[in-house]
């Protein structure tokens, strides 16, 4: 892999700061880090699903979740060039409003001087204070800017709490607009436990994760789309985690359905200055390759474009279960998917692989 042209670029993969860290180790609700007796190992807990008394409670956590020299030695692994590091869910959102401010400022901070120990090869995502409340969501943008390694912001798909059609947001999304950040969507909360029955726990975490996750993301982005986001702030760029969950597969469904809804139409939300599903997926999104099957990256790319797919591994997540310093399966299969859907040394693969990123994320120092 390291004998393409282009530079080998993870978009999707995550590190939980020494202060992060900390943090959730102060804690005893959800998001938290602790040991459950008799072992003394550290586990994360992040999802409701995670907090019972089940095997599947948590995960382990290790120096792959906040040591950044273990980040460099995956991507040596693997053939990674550079990576564009993000803080993993659940991010800031649960953090008071009152600490908000501070909270991001450390963490955007810290992930910083993170990126500067491995000038060129690491780059980030920045992460927003959204219990702080628009003004100081909006100054921490403008401060992101002038931070030498930040190209983006990571953003969950509740918002400021309501959903990303809130009209709250509006004025967020027009000065990450403004400022040229880019939203990498990643999804969190999933769907209600309900939706999985009353044996859901015998199945550890594959049915929040494998489905719930995507179909988290399809919901929050067709309700930007059905509520005008991508018409009022028109230039608007997000990169969608895990290829836009179902959303490249249904998204013909979601538009025959849009112009046959007597409701919309009666609203006038069906006019002419309408973005179709198509449009917002060809002018507003790109997704990542995180999909783990040709199929699936099929999709993608004929949803969205050859040119606007990336790579991306979910690092420190998934994991081997067994051989440990082997490379991962789940990177190996990312890779495999675009030597299968884009071919082994094209210039489309090159592109899906690190060449997209670097043009969209401006990846130079």
């Amino acid at each position: 892999m390291s004998s393409t042209k282009s530079p080998i670029v993870d978009i999707h993969t995550h590190v939980y700061p020494p202060s992060y860290i900390s943090l959730l180790k102060s804690r005893s609700s959800i998001p938290y880090i602790r040991s459950f007796p008799p072992s003394s190992s550290l586990r994360l807990v992040i999802l409701p699903a995670e907090d019972t008394e089940s095997t599947s409670r948590g995960r382990p956590v290790g120096a792959e979740y906040y040591d950044i020299n273990e980040k460099i030695q995956f991507m040596d692994l693997h053939s990674i060039d550079i990576s564009v590091i993000s803080l993993a869910n659940p991010w800031l959102d649960w953090v008071p409003q009152s600490e908000a401010a501070k909270a991001a400022q450390g963490i955007n901070d810290e992930v910083n001087e993170e990126c500067g120990k491995f000038p060129g090869r690491l780059f980030a995502f920045g992460t927003l204070p959204l219990s702080g409340g628009k003004e100081v969501i909006v100054k921490e943008i403008e401060r992101l800017k002038g931070l030498k390694y930040m190209r983006g912001v990571i953003l969950g798909t509740t918002g400021l709490g309501k959903g990303l059609d809130d009209p709250e947001l509006l004025p967020i999304f027009q000065a990450l607009q403004d400022a040229k950040l880019p939203i990498f969507l990643h999804p969190h909360y999933g769907l209600p436990g309900s939706v999985w029955g009353e044996r859901a726990s015998d199945y550890g975490h594959v049915l929040p994760l494998a489905l719930g996750f995507p179909l988290e993301t399809t919901i929050a982005v067709t309700r930007m789309i059905l509520s005008g986001v991508f018409e009022k702030v028109p230039d608007l760029e997000m990169i969608l985690a895990h290829s836009g969950g179902t959303l490249p597969f249904l998204a013909g469904r979601i538009e025959s359905c849009i112009e046959h809804d007597a409701h919309l139409k009666a609203e006038g939300k069906l006019g002419k200055s309408r973005k179709t599903v198509w449009d917002v997926l060809k002018k507003n999104i790109y997704l990542d390759a995180v999909v783990y099957s040709e199929v699936g990256l099929k999709a993608a790319i004929q949803a969205s474009g050859e040119d606007r797919v990336m790579f991306g591994t979910d690092h420190p997540f998934f994991p081997p279960l067994e051989e440990e310093g082997a490379k991962w399966a789940s990177v190996e299969t990312n890779y495999e998917a675009i030597k299968g859907a884009l071919g082994s040394a094209t210039p489309e693969a090159q592109g899906a692989l690190g060449g997209n990123a670097v043009r969209v994320l401006n990846l130079s120092l």
